[in-house]
């Protein structure tokens, strides 16, 4: 049976003066997590990494999925955490940004906001049978006409140009708060992190096979160690380019969670730079370039 594999929120350029384009990781101390194959993070070390929740009528918090934040009022996540469809009612979702611990919470760094809109990509069936083009934007309701701020824990991510790969065996991070375990019935309390390599489309399909469509690509350890797993779902996979990191994939399935031969499948970022512009009118955090050009 295939498993939607999860992870949580990031965002656009944000002016010269903002630290997007630049990896600077903090200090901190981690401890490694043997089933999942993580580290837990004890700071927001993947910037704009974030959960989100679902309020239920009883105005209970539901912890639904992850995301990424590529502008101050957009969130970048997967089609398949709205089970609803076009029916799902955005009044009922928050989004909280600079969260490192599920059940504790710290006013002084994070930021919450309700959900305005939620776009699903008109290319997305949800059938159970395909998560082609999962993908999916969340609008922030601003407060007092301003959305996210940036700070030492909530920052963007950049977008990569328009279909713009990077070769097969490149590392790269996903993060999230995903079960630690296969199986397990409850997720992690804690922001965890995992570094995983890509993998050439063709051998990706000798694993999946039609299953794979062109907008999708996977990533695993070569041990097989590391994955994303259930509660995972629309988390970022970022890698770092020339001290830069960008947002690739989208955590969108997988078969189990860290399975010899079961890579984890992501969805094509680079794919929908158009769309994103068209949805969110932000042309700036579809368009660039990941490479220092010449001076003419």
């Amino acid at each position: 049976m295939v498993y939607s594999s999860t992870v949580s929120p990031l965002c656009h350029p944000p002016p010269p003066s903002s630290s997007c384009r630049v990896h600077m990781w903090p200090a901190l101390q981690e401890k490694a997590d043997e089933d999942r194959g993580g580290t837990v993070a004890t700071v927001n070390r993947t910037r704009g990494l974030l959960p989100y929740f679902w309020r239920s009528k009883s105005k209970e918090k539901v912890f639904r999925c992850g995301g990424s934040l590529i502008s101050a009022c957009w969130v970048l996540t997967a089609a398949h955490c709205f089970p609803d469809g076009s029916l799902t009612k955005a009044r009922r979702f928050s989004v909280i940004l600079g969260k490192n611990m599920m059940n504790e919470s710290d006013p002084t760094v994070e930021q919450t906001f309700r959900v305005e809109e939620i776009i699903l990509h008109d290319g997305f069936v949800q059938n159970g049978e395909s998560f082609n083009n999962d993908i999916a934007l969340l609008k922030l309701r601003a407060r007092s006409g301003q959305c996210a701020e940036e700070s030492s824990s909530v920052k963007s991510v950049c977008l990569p140009p328009p279909q713009q790969n990077l070769q097969p065996g490149v590392s790269c991070e996903i993060a999230g708060y995903g079960k630690e375990k296969f199986g397990l019935w409850y997720k992690s309390q804690f922001l965890i992190e995992a570094q995983v390599n890509l993998i050439a489309d063709d051998v990706c399909r000798n694993y999946y096979g039609n299953m794979l469509s062109d907008n999708m690509f996977c990533a695993g350890r070569p041990d097989w160690s590391q994955d994303a797993c259930e509660g995972d779902s629309g988390g970022p996979l970022v890698c770092e380019v020339g001290s830069t990191l960008f947002l690739f994939g989208v955590i969108s399935w997988g078969d189990g969670c860290a399975q010899e031969n079961r890579p984890g499948v992501y969805t094509t970022v680079t794919n929908y730079n158009q769309w994103i512009e068209e949805k969110t009118g932000l042309t700036s955090i579809t368009a660039g370039s990941m490479f220092p050009q010449k001076l003419r």
